[in-house]
């Protein structure tokens, strides 16, 4: 029995066209949520990647300022170390000076003059002594002026002596000098200077 269409070409056709549409439209739409997806993904993912980024380079920076912390140390320790050494340096050299200054001062020291307190102070000296006339101060200051180690005398106050006995209590202020040894001393002699010795030996 043959088959009859009843319908129209143009509503089948209409309809043809909304289910097309319609699929184009899903497959719009299921594209549409894939690219979103993806970007989206893609988004993440570079996030991601810039916060592990972020966080070694803090790593980093945190391990520098580490480094640089104990760099300042050593620097700070390698200061202080440089400091004692100097000092160290100057007490070597100084010790001698001392030696010497003693003994400058038992040699200005003149009759009728005798030191109670010796105080140092770096290079300042305090002297306080009893001497038998003013006159014997007037000779120790010179004596200190002429001295190799020991320059410039203050004189602070002279008092007469209140108790028993004669003469009066002084207080002066002397610089140490530093005295350098010559040069010419510790020199090797020269093969020259040598060479004429021995001529002249010979």
């Amino acid at each position: 029995m043959p088959r009859i269409n009843l319908l129209p070409w143009r509503q089948q056709e209409r309809a043809k066209r909304q289910k097309e549409f319609g699929l184009a439209a899903v497959g719009a739409v299921i594209s549409a949520a894939a690219v979103t997806l993806f970007t989206v993904w893609g988004y993440n993912w570079a996030i991601e990647r810039q916060r592990e980024r972020n966080e070694l380079l803090k790593t980093e920076i945190a391990e520098l300022d580490k480094q640089i912390t104990e760099i300042l140390g050593l620097e700070a320790q390698k200061q202080r170390m440089r400091a004692r050494m100097d000092i160290i340096t100057r007490l070597q050299r100084s010790r001698p000076e001392v030696v010497h200054v003693f003994d400058q001062l038992a040699r200005t020291l003149p009759d009728g003059v005798y030191l109670t307190s010796v105080k140092q102070s770096d290079k300042k000296l305090e002297l306080k002594g009893i001497a038998q006339s003013s006159t014997r101060v007037s000779t120790f200051m010179r004596n200190i002026e002429a001295s190799q180690w020991l320059m410039n005398p203050e004189l602070q106050v002279v008092e007469t002596m209140k108790t028993g006995g004669t003469g009066s209590e002084f207080t002066l202020f002397a610089t140490q000098k530093s005295v350098e040894p010559a040069e010419d001393e510790h020199k090797p002699a020269t093969r020259k200077g040598a060479r004429a010795a021995g001529a002249a030996g010979s």
